[in-house]
């Protein structure tokens, strides 16, 4: 806070003359920024945050200053430093979603006597076209009743959640199920399609080769324990359902996923 403004706020109630003298300015150096009104700088300021406003309440308060900062450079050509932007940001109160830093298990379980697939997308995670690559996973939702788990499969290209399912167990059923509802949603899928995934033991599984290989899909993994093997989809985990951080109930999580999944 600037000391003008610090005048500005306190003036009435303690006198201009008395805060000028406690904060060492003249009262004429104070009228004078008083007249002048708010600098080009500060009305620029009031315009990127009403823009910073409308992204975030359309993320669903899900995105912080570094998404902010891409969506107002990409999608609305606004040149913005992000250091502005969590300034911005920070005065408003804004926060995008973030989990607690706290150690849990991880949800890969790999069986050794399985075989993985190549890595056939080492990293390139934007293909030219739709249904080139899609990348899948697993996430662990909780709820007061012990945790649910949601298995999602995103599109590269388009980044859009074409296949999930929820259930109670992290099983080859789920990884099963949301390919299954990917290939109705996007009906007769080409032999070049690639479904890349990390080495847990539901995706290496003969049940879920078998199912892929019928579907004419051509299965891929990334290497143990890198998580940028997989960072879109981990990503895509972290922003939608990220921002929900504490327990809530399973009857809560299913319907979320409804509207998610019709929106």
């Amino acid at each position: 806070m600037t000391r003008y403004r610090f005048i500005d706020q306190h003036g009435q109630q303690y006198g201009v003359r008395r805060c000028c003298r406690a904060v060492g300015v003249s009262p004429a150096s104070f009228y004078d920024w008083h007249r002048r009104g708010p600098s080009a700088r500060q009305r620029a300021d009031r315009r990127l945050l009403a823009e910073i406003g409308r992204i975030h309440r359309d993320s669903g308060g899900a995105y912080g200053a570094p998404r902010i900062h891409a969506e107002l450079q990409i999608a609305c050509g606004v040149k913005v430093g992000r250091k502005r932007v969590a300034r911005l940001m920070r005065t408003e109160g804004l926060v995008g979603c973030h989990r607690r830093r706290r150690w849990r298990p991880g949800l890969t379980r790999r069986d050794p006597k399985a075989a993985p697939a190549p890595d056939l997308c080492r990293r390139q995670f934007s293909p030219p076209e739709p249904d080139r690559m899609w990348h899948a996973d697993y996430t662990e939702l909780p709820t007061d009743q012990g945790p649910l788990y949601l298995a999602a499969v995103i599109d590269g290209c388009s980044r859009l959640a074409i296949g999930h399912q929820m259930g109670e167990h992290p099983t080859a059923e789920l990884a099963i199920g949301a390919v299954e509802l990917a290939v109705w949603r996007r009906g007769r899928v080409d032999d070049g399609l690639i479904h890349h995934s990390d080495q847990g033991a539901q995706f290496t599984s003969l049940a879920f080769g078998s199912r892929l290989q019928a579907l004419g899909i051509r299965a891929s993994m990334g290497s143990v324990g890198d998580c940028f093997d997989h960072a879109l989809i981990e990503s895509f985990f972290a922003t939608r359902w990220g921002r929900w951080a504490t327990a809530m109930t399973r009857p809560w999580w299913r319907a979320s996923l409804r509207r998610w999944s019709a929106s």
